[in-house]
């Protein structure tokens, strides 16, 4: 299993740099960020200088969407970073959340989005496409190499990860909702005469690393709640669209939103606020990774046993370096474990 971290670009931009690179010396094969441009930093400024003050790290957007870029910028910029730094570039997409709702815009459809994979990946990759008419390409992108990771949670945004994404992006660690989640991607895969096992998988949520006493586990649920307030924005999407009976969407990723009032996208992603007052302990204990390391590296075993690919850490909370730190030296070398010298 590979491990990314998930970082917000927050000011100052050297912090999130300097923590991509902390996270590379620990072990980390990824760095991803929010991309939501109001309300943080631009990211792909960023990524340049995290690649730049790397070796081996991957970065992408955890995640970007079809709606505030015109799709040949996001194109051109990852083929530029490749062109720059050796094809170590990812892309995470999907509908939109913070990012068009805080301009009152919408997430774009499902067609939209598979429209627009359709002409980043392959422009990223200096192939030809046609794009509002013309037939368009870089052709100084001819070694750039692009996988496009797709984030979903609906029946037909699964469907669609597994028909088109090189990966499928879950963002909560819940081993029910993960096992159908990933159920549905390979059927869909398989569907359309791809290999299942091609379409990588990706958890991510939060993990808070506890000393086991009842006094921090309480702190880290705290701290992590505001991780089912963000998973219930795209959640609502869903029971608008399919119900809330089960039938299409499993009771366990609906039923909490219940008592879900407005959102308040100006705490997005904030352990510090209380906009996610509604989301019970036993949602953040599902959703998230909350314990002693031990009890971290016995649920990651559980996805890693599920055919999770990789495990990406949250560190929206008040322990970022503490977590970093523990994943580095306590959880991730007992998942990762090297081959002896000696056979």
């Amino acid at each position: 299993m590979d491990f990314g971290v998930v970082l917000q670009a927050d000011p100052p931009a050297a912090r999130v740099v300097e923590v991509a690179r902390q996270a590379e010396l620990y072990g980390f094969s990824h760095a991803w960020t929010f991309d939501s441009h109001l309300l943080w930093q631009e990211p792909y400024v960023i990524y340049s200088q995290i690649l730049a003050n790397t070796r081996n790290l991957v970065v992408g957007p955890m995640v970007t969407n079809p709606a505030t870029r015109d799709w040949t910028v996001t194109a051109s910029l990852y083929a530029t970073l490749n062109e720059m730094f050796g094809n170590r570039t990812i892309c995470g997409i999907g509908r939109g959340d913070s990012s068009v709702r805080v301009i009152n815009g919408k997430p774009v459809t499902l067609a939209q989005l598979r429209e627009s994979i359709e002409v980043i990946r392959p422009l990223a990759n200096g192939e030809q496409v046609e794009y509002k008419g013309n037939l368009l390409r870089f052709p100084w992108a001819i070694r750039s190499e692009l996988p496009i990771w797709v984030a979903a949670y609906g029946p037909k945004a699964l469907a669609l990860a597994g028909e088109v994404g090189d990966g499928f992006i879950l963002q909560l660690a819940d081993p029910d909702i993960t096992a159908w989640s990933i159920a549905a991607v390979r059927k869909a895969a398989a569907d359309v005469g791809r290999d299942p096992a091609d379409v990588k998988i990706c958890v991510a949520a939060p993990a808070y690393i506890t000393d086991g006493s009842d006094q921090s586990h309480a702190h880290a649920i705290d701290q992590c709640r505001w991780f089912g307030g963000m998973v219930g924005n795209h959640v609502a999407d869903i029971v608008r669209r399919y119900g809330a009976d089960g039938a299409a969407i499993p009771t366990a990723l609906s039923d909490y939103i219940a008592d879900r009032d407005a959102y308040d996208y100006n705490s997005h992603g904030r352990a510090d606020k209380d906009h996610a007052s509604f989301v019970p302990d036993d949602i953040v204990e599902r959703f998230c990774l909350i314990g002693t390391a031990e009890r971290h590296v016995e649920r990651l075993r559980e996805l890693e046993s599920l055919g999770v690919d990789q495990f990406a850490v949250y560190l929206q909370h008040d322990a970022k370096d503490e977590t970093l730190a523990a994943y580095g030296n306590k959880v991730m070398p007992q998942i990762q474990v090297r081959a002896t010298a000696r056979i």
